[in-house]
């Protein structure tokens, strides 16, 4: 192992668990990941040795057929796989939110129905908040779910669904008036739904279609879609937990350990930047040595190592104050915003010590370079979290009179 972002007080299950995935990452990943992004193909492969791995299981409980891990060991797991191919955390990270929230807040049937199969990935989830004319503002969120006799009809159109194809369970919030009185606050009129669909693009069921796959710059091989309801109809025991009004809330603490993965795979996508530019350095030789000995690519070399420590550093916090039982929406929301600004620091610098061949597509920095933006806007925009960060200090360090 190498001499950064190395995690203390592990258990030997912990340390065992990250030493598999870590192999199954050098050996099965990064090797052919950078092939697969151009292609911009599903890594179809990969996800089936993770699932085989157990990883869709990893905080499931025990109960349900799960590993019963802590959101630490997920994240340091995100860590490993995102350091191979950061699209493949991706998809592995939306089903965790999705088994996260029905964990949580589920009926004692829907946790019975989905978690077994979630844990063997039999069932793969995503969610959604999103449209299209919103991105973090979910108070402003316009597609609507209308009472019809036992169940709801659905309508509106949502935007950025991660496994929007490959999915069979979609977790969506939209505004559900009902039970609520005019004038009620936007986020106590939500509700999350659980729907039910097919694999794949088309009409997947009735009144649900997921058009196609969005062209991106970088994470590509994940599906990332749009979600059209018209008139679908969910049934009532499909509203998670069985009330309505409450997905705002349940949303939010998804997001809240989605956040901390997010962190964890700007952890891993910097540490493989850093990977690449400290190997480089010392095989690029200009003026008659290797340039790591120049002291400007030193100083880089240096910059860069600080940062993936530091980060890592706070992404372990916030994983270990949520498992605690404690609130964690402050580290959460620092250790995302930290990682995702550091990620693209490092993996620009990684970018300049390769210099033109950075720009070739033979060198897999250039992947990277296109997949560090999307982390910070994913999950919470950079401006979003120092939104959150500063009202919680103001909580923190109110003064009195």
């Amino acid at each position: 192992m190498a001499r950064l972002a190395q995690t203390e007080g592990l258990t030997d299950v912990q340390r065992e668990i990250l030493a598999t995935v870590r192999e199954f990452v050098d050996k099965e990943i990064i090797p052919v990941a950078t092939e697969l992004e151009h292609r911009d193909e599903y890594p179809t492969r990969i996800v089936e040795g993770l699932r085989e791995l157990g990883v869709f299981g990893l905080m499931i409980p025990e109960e349900y057929g799960g590993l019963g891990e802590s959101l630490l060991t997920y994240a340091l797991c995100v860590e490993e796989i995102a350091r191979g191919w950061m699209s493949v955390s991706g998809i592995i990270n939306t089903h965790f939110i999705v088994a996260y929230m029905i964990k949580q807040h589920g009926t004692r049937e829907q946790r019975e129905t989905f978690l077994p199969r979630m844990a063997l990935g039999e069932v793969r989830g995503a969610f959604s908040m999103s449209e299209p004319g919103l991105g973090s503002d979910v108070s402003a969120i316009t597609s609507r779910a209308v009472r019809d006799g036992d169940g709801h009809l659905l309508h509106g159109q949502k935007m950025w669904l991660t496994n929007g194809g490959t999915s069979n369970l979609v977790a969506v919030l939209v505004r559900s008036d009902e039970g609520h009185p005019e004038g009620t606050a936007p986020h106590r009129s939500m509700t999350t739904f659980l729907i039910e669909k097919e694999p794949g693009f088309g009409e997947v069921r009735p009144g649900l279609t997921i058009p196609g796959k969005i062209d991106k710059m970088g994470y590509k091989g994940v599906d990332t879609t749009e979600m059209i309801m018209d008139g679908v109809r969910i049934p009532e025991n499909r509203v998670l937990g069985g009330v309505t009004g409450r997905g705002f809330y349940q949303m939010m603490d998804g997001v809240e350990v989605g956040r901390v993965n997010v962190a964890a795979r700007g952890c891993g996508v910097a540490q493989r930047a850093f990977e690449l530019g400290v190997s480089y350095a010392q095989q690029r030789h200009t003026f008659g040595r290797a340039i790591a000995h120049h002291q400007a690519i030193q100083f880089k070399l240096a910059e860069m190592a600080t940062k993936v420590e530091a980060a890592h550093a706070m992404m372990v916090k916030a994983a270990r104050k949520k498992d605690s039982g404690e609130r964690n929406d402050l580290e959460a929301g620092m250790a995302k915003y930290l990682a995702s600004e550091y990620c693209k620091e490092v993996v620009e610098d990684a970018f300049r010590i390769h210099g033109g061949y950075g720009f070739s597509k033979e060198y897999e920095i250039e992947r990277l370079y296109r997949e560090a933006p999307m982390l910070l806007i994913g999950e919470g925009t950079a401006e979003i979290q120092k939104m959150i960060i500063g009202r919680r200090l103001l909580e923190e360090y109110r003064i009195e009179g």
